[in-house]
């Protein structure tokens, strides 16, 4: 057999009938060593290619039968009688004698990215890819801005006029006194209880009143209903008229309406959670007492009206209302600087975006809207986008993760759940849900399910929830840039068939529809919403005192649309 080509396949009885590999020309002569010697011929314990013999383990006969270990046949792959570690041993030593007949193609497969492959692959890269190419296209950005204007930022050239901060303090200091009325109103309303429930008791030894005190109390509250009414709307009504008459500077008119909306609706809190309460306790069903929750027992009604109950209550980073809250059991420092921390540079971030970013765009629009350059219109928008979400993002983060947790620190809060995963939100419900938990939970406790258990539909009860809060986000917005141009009232309704819409797709039994939703929100938050609404204010504040004032009272230009 010496002089052919290939490798031998020994037949079932052991000879050798011809070699299959053609071009191939293996050595085989007892001199050469270098097939004979791997772990494949120690294994298969016979001759390397059927013509050196091992005479201590077996006969040759012109195989490579290793008759000492019983080796069948002297096939070259291993006995058959072997063992499954033996065999997958075997097979490994003859890839690596044999390297070029590995068998690739050996199942059929299909591309990764093709719909019918079995296993989704991860885009973990390409997420990457993303943010590398987010990072260079804004770094890019920034150094164009500091090409075209140089750097912006001026800490002495603010324009804070002396009656502006001495009535935003002032404000700062008498707005919470309407929380101080609302707990008088519930003084006096918790006295009349106790003595008509004394009453009861000594008549019949019965605390369930009779037919002329259920009327009373239902003439009571009223009375108390009004004085709440009158007390919340003095608090929002008055620091709205004094913002906007009286307060120039936006930032501090925003600062003081922000906290008259805050005290507004803890002060409703303070007087329905009260109201229910009281009811409770002055007609009481057996068995309903304990259905409280337990934690009111903690600080049963009317013991909760007292004046630390309440100032622990303003403070509290929450808007509902209730006799007692979980409490840690101390105050970590480190944790409270640590979020002051934060919240001190990312507000100096946020400044240093507004005035070096924001302003330029804001300002380079203001022309384009004049002359109604909807193309131009546009660009704007997608400019500004970038900034306003960073910006956002910034100051969600330094408010609701940072603010609010170290207050909580402070006054030792214990449910810190100030809002959930709203980036994944896959319709804009979700996200009107989970990222402002504080808001969402008032609404839902105070306002949405009152109106649902009085028998208004879903759509009817979301509708009122979606228009009072558009009203709050209009006085947010349209008094301190003293402009109530509507944009913020409208945004906020037209979320509601925004809504129907991304509902549907959320609840598409499929991935497309999530995504389509989560598409739809991050759209219309990043593009449609923030950085159109900051544009129409920021032009009506310029129309009203800045540049674009100066041009109306001077004339349009010849060319000019109206607008």
């Amino acid at each position: 057999m010496e002089g052919s080509t290939g490798i031998e396949r020994p037949e079932a009885n052991g000879s050798v009938t011809h070699r299959v590999l053609a071009g191939t020309s293996l050595p085989t002569t007892p001199s050469d060593t270098s097939l004979s010697t791997t772990p494949f011929d120690t294994l298969a314990n016979g001759s390397a290619d059927g013509s050196t013999d091992d005479s201590t383990n077996g006969s040759a006969n012109g195989s490579t039968n290793g008759s000492a270990n019983g080796s069948a046949n002297g096939s070259a792959d291993g006995s058959a009688d072997g063992s499954p570690d033996d065999l997958t041993e075997l097979r490994k030593a003859f890839r690596n004698k044999y390297r070029h007949v590995q068998a690739i193609h050996s199942q059929s497969k299909p591309s990764c990215l093709s719909h019918d492959t079995t296993e989704t692959p991860s885009f973990l890269g390409f997420r990457n890819l993303m943010v590398i190419v987010l990072v260079a296209a804004n770094l890019r950005l920034v150094i164009e801005n500091i090409q075209k204007y140089g750097v912006l930022i001026c800490i002495k050239c603010h324009d804070f006029r002396k009656n502006d901060v001495q009535l935003g303090l002032l404000l700062f200091i008498l707005i919470p006194c309407h929380l101080l009325i609302a707990y008088l109103i519930e003084l006096v309303a918790a006295s009349n209880a106790r003595v008509s429930r004394m009453r009861a008791q000594k008549r019949d030894g019965s605390t369930s009143p009779t037919e002329d005190q259920s009327k009373q109390f239902l003439r009571t509250w009223r009375l108390l209903r009004v004085a709440h009414a009158i007390n919340v709307s003095a608090a929002l009504a008055v620091t709205s008229y004094v913002v906007y008459h009286h307060i120039h500077h936006p930032l501090i008119g925003t600062l003081a309406e922000l906290h008259a909306i805050i005290v507004w609706l803890k002060t409703a809190s303070y007087a329905l959670t009260n109201r229910d309460l009281r009811h409770a306790y002055l007609h009481p069903v057996k068995g309903e007492l304990d259905a409280l929750p337990e934690i009111y027992k903690q600080c049963p009604y009317p013991h909760n009206i007292t004046f630390s109950n309440l100032t622990y209550f303003w403070w509290a980073p929450t808007l509902i209302y209730q006799p007692a809250y979980p409490r840690t059991d101390k105050i970590r420092w480190t944790f409270v600087a640590k979020r002051l921390g934060e919240v001190v540079c990312l507000s100096a971030f946020i400044w240093f975006a507004s005035a070096q970013y924001a302003t330029p765009v804001l300002r380079n629009s203001l022309d384009k809207i004049a002359t109604l350059e909807y193309m131009s219109i546009v660009e704007r928008l997608l400019k500004l986008s970038t900034i306003s979400l960073v910006i956002w993002l910034a100051g969600f983060f330094a408010l609701f993760q940072s603010f609010l947790n170290a207050l909580a620190e402070v006054t030792r809060f214990g449910d810190r759940e100030f809002y959930e995963a709203w980036w994944n939100s896959e319709s804009l419900g979700v996200y009107w849900r989970t990222w402002n938990k504080p808001v969402y939970q008032f609404f839902r406790r105070h306002v949405y399910s009152p109106l649902r258990s009085r028998g208004w539909s879903h759509q009817a009860a979301s509708t009122a929830v979606f228009f009072i809060s558009a009203v709050l986000h209009e006085l947010l917005v349209g008094v301190p840039t003293h402009n109530m141009i509507g944009v913020a009232f409208l945004g906020m309704l037209m979320q509601l068939p925004l809504i129907q819409l991304t509902t549907r797709l959320e609840r598409m039994q499929s991935a497309n529809g999530k995504l389509m939703g989560n598409t739809i929100f991050w759209v219309s938050f990043t593009i449609f919403g923030q950085p159109f609404a900051a544009l129409m204010y920021f032009y009506a504040w310029q129309a009203k005192y800045g540049s674009v004032s100066k041009q109306m009272a001077q004339g349009p230009p010849p060319t000019c649309p109206a607008f």
